[in-house]
């Protein structure tokens, strides 16, 4: 199986999705999934989502996309994290 690629976005690509992008960092290890991890502007999102499998996202989406789009702001407000670990997981098994 090939590599899986998760981008992170935000409004800026710099604040939260650096926050969400090391908690899934840690989720991808502890389970064992090969997959990277970019961390990009919400705006880059559509361009982008044809090299990746999964958006995870830390604001509204702008659009609907190709490939699952998830909004991540229980990594924020840390509220119904452990849900949103098995939701991204099941995108990604």
């Amino acid at each position: 199986m090939s590599q899986l690629k998760i981008l992170v976005a935000c409004g800026a690509g710099i604040a939260t999705s650096t926050v969400v992008t090391d908690r899934v960092e840690r989720l991808i290890k502890k389970h064992q999934i090969d997959a990277e991890v970019k961390q990009i502007k919400i705006a880059e999102a559509a361009s982008q989502q044809h090299q990746a499998d999964l958006i995870v996202s830390t604001t509204i989406l702008p659009t609907t996309y190709q490939i699952p789009a998830i909004i991540a702001t229980a990594y924020i407000s840390g509220i119904n994290e452990e849900a949103l670990d098995e939701e991204i997981l099941s995108y990604l098994r």
